[in-house]
């Protein structure tokens, strides 16, 4: 009969271990659902204030003054925005052109793009482009150049006569002929 006190043990032994390490897994697993839990209500409260903020965005809004060269406080500025799509939901970081408006309201590799395409003497390429604002002239880096070209024609900064080939914009009457 010993044998089978000590087989019994034995098994009482093994059991005892593996319920020690699911509970383990099991208080792992809880830390990982409860940071994954506070990383989702992030998300939910960051997409939630983007809403507000979108929703309370006008095309002018009173400038605060921070220093001599910007407005004073109360005085209107022309938003980088103005014009936009409102119904679209996220971040227009592209604005339609508006008279008036420069590259300056541009993100950096846009103002670089435009401002290559205004220097150029003729109509480029995306291929043409990308060396000149510092990328690789890898496939990827000209595709993506070439979708911001496209971007920048649709918002009316650019004009592409013919497919492919990129000019500065000809404003005729305050948006590019290609502009949507």
């Amino acid at each position: 009969m010993g044998s089978l006190f000590e087989e019994l043990e034995s098994r009482e032994a093994a059991a005892r271990l593996r319920v020690e390490e699911l509970e383990a897994e099991v208080a792992e697993l809880s830390g990982k659902l409860e940071s994954a839990r506070a990383g989702l209500e992030r998300l939910r409260i960051t997409r939630e204030t983007v809403a507000e903020v979108l929703a309370e965005m006008t095309p002018e809004k009173p400038a605060v003054a921070i220093d001599a060269d910007r407005p004073t406080a109360g005085e209107p500025v022309v938003s980088a925005y103005a014009g936009a799509e409102r119904h679209v939901i996220g971040v227009l970081t592209v604005p339609n052109w508006q008279p008036g408006m420069g590259a300056e309201v541009l993100p950096g590799v846009y103002r670089d793009i435009v401002e290559v395409v205004a220097d150029a003497p003729g109509p480029v390429r995306a291929k043409q482009i990308v060396p000149r604002i510092g990328l690789p002239a890898d496939t990827g880096k000209i595709e993506g150049t070439r979708s911001k070209l496209k971007r920048l024609v649709e918002r009316g900064w650019l004009d592409e006569d013919v497919p492919g080939l990129f000019t500065s914009a000809r404003r005729r009457s305050g948006v590019s002929p290609n502009s949507r």
